[in-house]
């Protein structure tokens, strides 16, 4: 096993091995079919190039259902690996909430009562258990009303049931309720601001393959270490990194920096030219001179 070099220094193909682009999910397919196509059209053009690498796999951030649309990052590689740092962040979208009667002039108040810790249970086509659980509301807001329909901006925990919260709200206005349109505006790190659909990713591949231009491939596909900003870091030695890659834990003769965190914090490490390494847990004082400082969970070299 081998550490990456800088983000912003390597090539397309290495780029491909360990990258993330932030899709734009049309309405139609679902979250597997699309990652399944960007697998085989990465896979394609890798081959087509002669690269000395391979990419095998893709996985999405978070499923969206197939009329769903908006926000689906997708991990290409070996990137895939850093699909539990998405369980950290929470998600934002918008959504239309068909009342089944008038929409009541009360509304936004009784709809901002929904803020803060509620109880859920999973819908019973999920790929989860059954069981009652609490989710965090952290902002709901009525953008828009007009006559049986309002517009909601949410943003909330990851694993929050946008379908079963427009079912209790309709419950609590009255009137009962089902989601209409929903589109996911953000799941961080990624949000709306700079999305790309499948079409921008076809694109970019056939200018590098057949025009050796690799110029909107950077644009469109990012390092994977994008998916792990807002996560604590721990910067390690070359060293350190090596013997990460074989499968030992971060030990705090490594360390050469670390964010003041909890102890049980998930973190990334990283090598001082911001090459991700492993992710992990936090289980002692980073200035210590010895002892164990991040248990592994993720190895990402």
């Amino acid at each position: 096993m081998s550490v990456r070099g800088p983000p912003d220094e390597r090539t397309p193909a290495e780029l491909l091995e360990f990258g993330v682009v932030n899709l734009d999910k049309p309405p139609g397919p679902s979250s597997h079919q699309i990652s399944g196509w960007i697998r085989d059209a990465v896979a394609d053009a890798l081959g087509a190039a002669d690269a000395d690498v391979t990419v095998e796999k893709a996985a999405h951030a978070g499923t969206l259902d197939p009329k769903v649309t908006g926000c689906l990052p997708v991990m290409l590689g070996n990137a895939t690996r850093l699909a539990p740092a998405f369980l950290e962040g929470g998600k934002e979208y918008v959504a239309v909430l068909e009342c089944h009667a008038p929409v009541p002039g009360d509304a936004t108040e009784i709809v901002a009562e929904f803020e803060g810790p509620i109880y859920q249970k999973p819908p019973r086509k999920s790929a989860v258990s059954r069981r009652l659980r609490v989710r965090e509301l952290y902002d709901l807001e009525v953008l828009e009303v007009e006559n049986r329909q309002a517009l909601l901006d949410i943003r909330c925990e990851s694993g929050t049931y946008v379908r079963k919260l427009c079912h209790d709200l309709g419950l609590a206005l009255g009137t009962g309720a089902h989601m209409g349109h929903l589109r996911r505006t953000a799941t961080d790190p990624f949000d709306d601001r700079d999305l790309h659909t499948a079409q921008d990713l076809l694109d970019a591949l056939a200018f590098w393959v057949d025009d050796d231009d690799p110029a909107l491939l950077y644009e469109v596909v990012d390092p994977g270490e994008r998916v792990l900003e807002g996560l604590p870091s721990v910067t390690i030695a070359e060293s350190a990194a090596r013997e990460v890659a074989h499968g030992a834990p971060v030990y705090a003769p490594g360390v050469l920096e670390a964010d003041d965190v909890a102890d049980g914090a998930f973190v990334a490490c990283y090598t001082p030219e911001g090459a991700a390494v492993c992710l992990g847990r936090l289980v002692g004082d980073p200035d210590a001179d010895e002892g164990v400082v991040v248990d592994l969970e993720r190895v990402l070299v």
